[in-house]
């Protein structure tokens, strides 16, 4: 039997999604706010208690190393606004954006996240996918959904990577 594309993007996003799950289950509270090095990226309160991420317009060089509490803000970030436009809705900006405040909110806010992706997943067909992909690309591109869903499971596998390494670096070096 020959499985449908979006059958197949959403195998590709199901595996995706296990992987990283596994770091998911394993992180403990203190882990999303370690500093891996003394040049890092992190999740902050700000005047307003609100917690927002480290950023710079022009990425710096050399890149500072992320906090899992950053990683996971960023996950929200582009995650949530690739599902405002796969919605319909107008995307949020970035600074819109802002971190749960603690690791289980977080775990949570992804999973939730998780959740919405699947709505949009399972109410697509074949056909869908040759629409013009509304994100990330710019509107002239010839990017199709999906191409927009591939890139999702892509960016999402690398940050469960990051994640992961993070983890297990913290709990190697605690040892």
């Amino acid at each position: 039997m020959r499985a449908s594309r979006c059958d197949l993007l959403r195998w590709q996003f199901d595996l995706t999604w296990s992987l990283f799950d596994y770091h998911l289950e394993r992180l403990r509270p203190d882990d999303f706010l370690w500093e891996p090095a003394p040049l890092c990226w992190t999740v902050r309160r700000d005047a307003t208690g609100a917690w927002v991420p480290d950023w710079a317009e022009t990425e710096p060089d050399p890149i500072p190393v992320p906090t899992i509490g950053w990683v996971s803000w960023h996950i929200g970030w582009w995650w949530g606004v690739t599902i405002d436009h796969a919605q319909g809705r107008a995307p949020r900006d970035r600074t819109e954006v802002t971190w749960p405040g603690d690791g289980t909110s977080a775990v949570g806010w992804l999973r939730g996240l998780r959740t919405t992706w699947l709505t949009v997943l399972d109410g697509l067909t074949d056909a869908d996918l040759d629409a013009p992909a509304p994100f990330p690309w710019p509107q002239d591109s010839e990017h199709t959904v999906a191409h927009m869903i591939a890139w999702v499971n892509s960016e999402l596998m690398k940050n469960a990577s990051e994640i992961g390494q993070l983890r297990m670096v913290r709990a190697a070096s605690s040892k």
